[in-house]
């Protein structure tokens, strides 16, 4: 039996241990550092399948990282498990149907990507125990990857360190390279002003709203001055209170500050702190700012993304049948009609089929091959995988969990994931994985090769976006 065969194996004898890990994680939906069910979970599992377990890596009470074999090479596997607020659904329903008394949903997938990234080990070690290759895996349980950088405090813990190569992937509506991110920066503006009777003695007030205001009306006049591809978020944390007749005395906003690398979101922060000073000098208003944390853009390993696109494709995409593609036509009926047609038009040109039979089985089960051209393409999305492809020659891949069209960070992808949809992508993804793992323990130059790529690229630099101060779940 070649490896080829022997990964499919195994990922077969596993598959029902990965669904599994699936539905709980999805049923748990825990929001990020508090993912204690999802983590205590997936590391059950690892201790009953033989890995040496360490719980708590990082002083983050929800990381882990489960380790088998002996030697190098030395590969990682990363997970993660955070769920979204706002986006509880039941699975499988195609309306909007929110769990009674559930907040949080897996509206980005996360269960199947832990669950995913647990099976790929659990392949991995049964390929190391039937063969006697020597080599080691490692899988990461990374909390917090919604705005939280668990990666990034793990990183700054040295949790990384040691590895010659990692893997990821992440949900999405089709199986494909992830291709670069950008970089993102998370910073508060707390703005403190001087409060007064808005009708009596609005004359003697110094209003902290009218700073923010102001504030943002001056990034909104920055956005035409940066570079196309940054992405400028903000959302109020506090308004100064719900009285009109009052002149607001404090208010504070949230921003996110993304570009293509960290150094471009560092210096489009630096004018936006100029933008705060500014309202602040206008208002005669005081502004502290806090950088809550940070995450690197993501870089694509030429050698690790070649060797996970090869593996995927020799081991196939999700093995979807009957019962995943009933599910999918319900989903793709509740679609606007327009919506519908590009999403049909999208899948029957990927998967070589007519409009009429990929309506028949609605979803993306063809590999699409790794390119420089994909590698060199920006996702204005943003990942804290990043921070670890600065340190680990890394490839990430995504793999199909909904239709066609299905954004992630929405009900609907929540509802799919938590059915036998997110099970099957995740054993897909999980033999893909295994099998690249396959190629670098026997061939360990590979992993020579692909650092090589990698000190070229960053020159061996890696600077942490997080601040010292900051402590993981800060500002969550």
């Amino acid at each position: 039996m070649d490896n080829k065969e022997r990964i499919r194996q195994i990922a077969e004898e596993k598959a029902g241990v990965i669904g599994q890990m699936n539905r709980d994680v999805w049923s748990y939906a825990e929001s990020g550092y508090k993912e204690f069910k999802s983590a205590a979970k997936l590391e059950e599992v690892l201790r009953e399948e033989g890995f040496q377990v360490e719980a708590g890596i990082a002083d983050i009470e929800t990381a882990f990282v489960g380790t088998y074999g002996n030697g190098g090479p030395v590969i990682g596997i990363m997970g993660e498990y955070d769920a979204l607020p706002n986006l509880s659904q039941q699975a499988g329903v195609a309306k909007r149907c929110p769990i009674e008394g559930q907040s949080y949903g897996h509206g980005c997938g996360h269960s199947a990507l832990g669950a995913g990234a647990v099976g790929a080990a659990l392949i991995v070690k049964k390929f190391l125990e039937d063969t006697g290759m020597p080599g080691t895996i490692k899988v990461f349980g990374c909390p917090a990857e919604e705005a939280g950088f668990g990666k990034g405090f793990m990183a700054k813990a040295g949790c990384f360190d040691g590895l010659d190569m990692a893997f990821s992937w992440h949900p999405m509506d089709m199986n494909m390279c992830f291709p670069r991110s950008v970089a993102n920066y998370k910073v508060r503006f707390d703005f403190k002003g001087k409060t007064s009777h808005a009708g009596a003695s609005p004359e003697l007030g110094r209003s902290a709203l009218d700073a923010c205001e102001l504030m943002n009306v001056g990034v909104n006049y920055l956005r035409e001055h940066v570079v196309s591809d940054a992405r400028i978020h903000y959302a109020y944390l506090d308004c100064g209170g719900d009285a009109p007749n009052i002149v607001q005395g404090h208010a504070s906003v949230l921003y996110f500050v993304r570009a293509p690398r960290l150094s471009m979101s560092a210096e489009i922060l630096e004018r936006i702190k100029k933008i705060a000073q500014g309202a602040a000098l206008m208002t005669e208003t005081e502004v502290s700012v806090k950088v809550l944390g940070g995450l690197s853009d993501f870089i694509p390993n030429p050698t690790a993304s070649t060797l996970l696109s090869d593996a995927f494709i020799a081991q196939g995409g999700p093995d979807f049948g009957e019962e995943e593609y009933a599910i999918a036509r319900e989903f793709l009926a509740a679609m606007p009609e327009e919506q519908r047609e590009k999403s049909l038009a999208a899948g029957a040109k990927m998967n070589g089929l007519t409009k009429e039979e990929f309506a028949k089985r609605p979803l993306n089960t063809t590999v699409i091959p790794y390119t420089e051209k994909v590698r060199e393409s920006l996702s204005t999305g943003s990942t804290d995988v990043g921070d670890v492809s600065y340190l680990v020659p890394t490839g990430q891949y995504t793999a199909a969990v909904g239709i066609p069209g299905t954004g992630p960070h929405t009900w609907q992808f929540a509802a799919q994931v938590g059915t036998s949809i997110g099970d099957k992508a995740s054993v897909a993804i999980a033999r893909a994985m295994a099998y690249a793992c396959t190629f670098v323990y026997e061939k360990p130059e590979l992993a020579g090769q692909a650092k090589k790529e990698l000190l070229e690229e960053t020159g061996g630099v890696y600077n942490c976006p997080i601040p010292d101060d900051v402590k993981p779940g800060e500002g969550m």
